[in-house]
């Protein structure tokens, strides 16, 4: 028989992208046990809370989840609150917490620049020989009321691995975007594109500066320079396969050209091809 966990993503794998979150709640209600697993394996679009203390909206996932609570990163506690054992393990201190608020200053400029909108956050927690975090971005819009919408979630997991120097590091990033377009309207009916991509990514960078300062500075630049060269690469490999390939598709299925016009091409064409064979 198979094993329960792997039989769950195999599910999962085979039903509705945009369904995905409801379709993982039912599994679990059906195998509370698979709890944890699931939801540190699988990809959902992200929700969004309001920290109570900054007034700002921060994003939710599994990285600043404990139980049903969940730590903002501009004030860096648990709402609801959790237990105060559980929080001096679970919440950052000292230089990886000064990166975090560096990380979450400087995207919100980048998601400001590059989004126009939507909502940020960041979050970093300490390894043995370095750190790692989650950087995240959320984006949704509509058009038309109720006859379009989109959404689109980005999912940046790093790992840093410092030299005993601390003059380079090792970073490997891999990133998610979950993709969910939709339009109903008399002329198309119902019309849904949704789905995800993930891309992995790895360099040794340098680190410049003795002060701790100057390295944590030398950090947050590596990071945000790796994060927005996969968003980007990401965006132009969705818009020039997946839509050009839809597109194709559809070109394939549908002409928009008038059926006379498109008549006089093939005959054109018949024509070319005869003299071609005469010759």
């Amino acid at each position: 028989m198979a094993d329960p966990f792997d039989a769950a993503l195999d599910l999962l794998r085979r039903l509705p992208p945009s369904s995905t979150q409801k379709n993982l709640n039912g599994i679990i209600s059906l195998r509370p046990e698979l709890e944890e697993d699931l939801l540190s394996s699988v990809d959902v679009a992200l929700t969004s809370r309001r920290c109570t203390k900054s007034g700002r909206d921060y994003l939710c996932c599994d990285y600043n989840r404990d139980g049903d609570s969940y730590r903002s990163p501009w004030s860096n506690e648990f709402e609801p609150p959790i237990e105060p054992e559980d929080a001096a393990d679970l919440i950052p201190h000292g230089r990886v917490r000064r990166m975090e608020e560096s990380l979450n200053a400087g995207f919100d400029v980048y998601r400001e620049l590059y989004y126009e909108g939507g909502i940020s956050s960041a979050y970093l927690w300490a390894l043995d020989e370095g750190f790692a975090g989650v950087v995240l971005f959320k984006k949704t819009s509509s058009a038309g009321g109720s006859a379009g919408k989109g959404g689109w979630d980005s999912i940046h997991v790093l790992e840093v691995n410092e030299s005993a120097t601390k003059r380079s590091a090792h970073y490997k990033l891999t990133s998610t975007v979950i993709l969910d377009l939709g339009m109903s309207s008399a002329a198309v009916d119902s019309l849904e594109l949704a789905g995800n991509l993930t891309r992995q990514t790895q360099q040794d960078l340098p680190l410049s500066g003795l002060r701790d300062a100057e390295v944590e500075q030398g950090h947050m630049i590596n990071i945000g320079r790796m994060v927005e060269d996969m968003e980007t690469r990401m965006r132009n490999l969705l818009q020039e396969v997946y839509f050009g390939k839809a597109k194709d598709v559809v070109g394939d299925l549908r002409s928009i050209q008038p059926l006379s016009e498109a008549e006089r091409d093939r005959a054109a064409h018949k024509e070319a091809i005869s003299k071609m064979n005469r010759g």
